[in-house]
């Protein structure tokens, strides 16, 4: 028996932005038996565009690739490389936060660049946005102060931008 790699790939598919698209394309993955681990839609700088970006465990994707070109509304597929792609995810968490240890619950959220926005009596709400890693370390460190609530958003990813010719990324400069 033939041991599989299952692994997890980050997907962008370039979509017309048009009622039931959504729906077709979970539906396929659900009905190849991949588990979707994140979903994100949201419009492109093309108002009739749409951009689907699917985390999905799977050994391989390129049988789902074709299909998903197959669907009439699909207008481009990108199969993201680990560390080709920035990817983002925002998060909402709510911690327990007793008067007393305010001060270094909120010092220890600034290490990771966490907002609070919102403050009640016994519990403090973060926002935070970056790399999946990011968010996952920031859970790790508040969870012995008590995770009350928590929302994540689906990951979003764009293909970073090509190389120059010498190999190295432009970097933005300031005047």
């Amino acid at each position: 028996m033939r041991a599989t790699n299952i692994t997890q790939h980050v997907i962008t598919v370039l979509v017309e932005d048009k009622p039931g698209v959504l729906a077709r394309i979970s539906a396929m993955f659900a009905r190849r038996g991949f588990n979707i681990h994140s979903l994100a839609v949201g419009p492109t700088a093309d108002p009739n565009l749409s951009r689907m970006t699917v985390v999905a465990d799977g050994p391989e994707m390129e049988q789902i690739i074709k299909q998903l070109y197959k669907l009439v509304n699909t207008v481009k597929v990108t199969e993201h490389a680990p560390g080709a792609a920035v990817e983002r995810e925002i998060m909402l968490v709510r911690v327990n936060a007793e008067p007393k240890r305010r001060g270094e619950i909120l010092d220890a959220a600034g290490i990771f660049g966490a907002r609070a926005v919102d403050v009640g009596k016994v519990t403090i709400t973060f926002e935070l946005s970056g790399e999946p890693g990011q968010l996952s370390d920031f859970l790790e460190l508040v969870k012995p102060y008590g995770i009350v609530d928590l929302v994540k958003s689906g990951r979003i990813a764009l293909a970073r931008d090509p190389k120059s010719k010498n190999g190295r990324r432009a970097e933005l400069r300031s005047a």
